[in-house]
């Protein structure tokens, strides 16, 4: 009921072709664990690739609103930039971590890629 978006079918599309696997831990009691999230649910975190010292990590607006959003991240990163498809960083594109995680502005359909530089 409702539109797609209130139906979360974009989430349930990603579930059905994307299953997670159980893997099973070596110990009952260890603690869960998630490199990235992102407080929108019209963001969509599609990719993240390892470099040497550094992830690449390409998101999208994917219910063609205007929305700012949290990335979290888990990883120790020494820097955040705004890079291009081709992961080259972008003029004026460093980002300022704050304690909520990185700030980012979507328009519709927006895809943006983040080099976050890891610290050693």
């Amino acid at each position: 009921a409702g539109s797609f978006q209130e139906a979360g079918v974009i989430q349930q599309a990603y579930n059905l072709n994307f299953p997670l696997h159980v893997v099973p831990a070596s110990c009952a009691q260890c603690p869960s664990w998630s490199a990235f999230s992102v407080s929108s649910p019209a963001i969509v975190l599609e990719t993240a690739e390892d470099r040497p010292e550094a992830v690449v990590v390409r998101l999208y607006e994917a219910h063609g609103s205007t929305v700012t959003a949290w990335l979290q991240t888990s990883l120790p990163i020494k820097e955040a930039m705004l890079c291009d498809l081709l992961e080259r960083p972008a003029a004026q594109g460093h980002l300022l971590m704050e304690q909520q995680g990185l700030r980012l502005s979507f328009t519709p359909f927006r895809v943006l890629s983040v080099l976050l530089v890891l610290k050693r």
